[in-house]
């Protein structure tokens, strides 16, 4: 299973609920599915750095995420391609 992606709205809310201090933090983590790890990340760039908010803790923008995922499939296509070419070159020599 690849990495999930966490819009920034859901991180600013996962944030000002464990900041908010109602919950544990490990609780929110498991109430909204999200590793425990990961949720302490956030609220740590946070607190390094409240101006920038959030935003801090987005490793990657929505552009450079859809970059790679789309990276990653023309990657998987250039392998499927190779596999397909190697076999028809092996069918068409045995054909002979």
């Amino acid at each position: 299973m690849g990495k999930k992606y966490y819009s920034q709205e859901f991180k600013t809310e996962a944030v000002k609920m464990v900041l908010a201090g109602k919950q544990s933090q490990a609780k929110i983590a498991n109430e909204l599915g999200v590793p425990n790890t990961t949720l302490s990340t956030w609220v740590k760039r946070y607190k390094d750095n409240p101006e920038k908010g959030i935003a801090g803790s987005q490793v990657l923008s929505e552009t450079d995420f859809e970059l790679r995922k789309q990276a990653k499939r023309i990657k998987e296509l250039e392998e499927e391609n190779a596999i397909l070419k190697k076999a028809a070159a092996y069918f068409a020599k045995n054909l002979k």
